[in-house]
């Protein structure tokens, strides 16, 4: 489910700030990571520290911590439990946590230690809803597919002039990368389209907001 542009699976449970999410399993355990909520606040991470497993955890114990060049932070447990596992790859590559937030981005695996009491104080879909679309309006969250690389503002330019702007970026980013176009042409959904056709680089993600059109392009080989 998506709430103002920010993605929210409706079978997670979320703690009551809409930062982190629980996923129980029929094992007993559960998946925890971060919402799009917390994403979009922390930007671009470059560090994820976790604690060690088989370190037992209160609710609201931070099992880790996030780092960006504005950011510094914690990771709560949501479930009170011990830590069985940390996630290698995310902590490699802090951006496929952003990828894949709410699959392959996952952050701990708890064992609950009282998964009925503790499930009690998360919030499950539909109640969850006002909670979250509260929280993205209080924080001013912006949330978008990816989380960008570069940020593009081109504002009372031409759309044209900014394609080449865009495709002069394009040859100086690694594959993969995205950047954040920002314009208030009013031609440029059109144009953009008819941009990505052409050079492959797919757009990933599209807003508009007032008289401003966002754009999320990936650069492909």
């Amino acid at each position: 489910m998506k709430i103002d542009g920010c993605e929210f699976p409706d079978d997670l449970l979320y703690d009551s700030e809409g930062l982190v999410w629980a996923r129980p399993s029929d094992s007993g355990e559960a998946l925890v990571g971060i919402t799009s909520i917390y994403a979009a606040i922390a930007g671009r991470i470059a560090k994820i520290t976790t604690k060690s497993p088989g370190v037992a955890l209160a609710r609201g114990a931070a099992i880790g911590f996030l780092e960006s060049g504005t950011y510094f932070g914690p990771i709560r447990a949501p479930l009170g439990g011990v830590l069985q596992e940390v996630n290698q790859t995310v902590l490699a590559k802090p951006r496929a946590m952003i990828e894949r937030l709410y699959g392959d981005g996952w952050v701990a695996r708890l064992r609950p230690s009282n998964l009925a009491g503790d499930r009690s104080a998360l919030l499950a879909f539909p109640a969850a809803r006002e909670l979250l679309a509260k929280q993205i309006a209080a924080l001013r969250v912006r949330c978008f597919a990816a989380f960008p690389d570069y940020e593009m503002f081109e504002i009372g330019i031409e759309c044209a002039a900014i394609l080449v702007k865009l495709n002069e970026l394009l040859t100086q980013v690694k594959v993969g990368e995205v950047v954040h176009l920002v314009t208030d042409d009013p031609t440029s959904p059109i144009e953009m389209v008819r941009w990505s056709d052409q050079t492959g680089h797919p757009v990933i993600d599209e807003r508009r907001e007032g008289n401003l059109f966002h754009f999320l392009v990936r650069k492909r080989s």
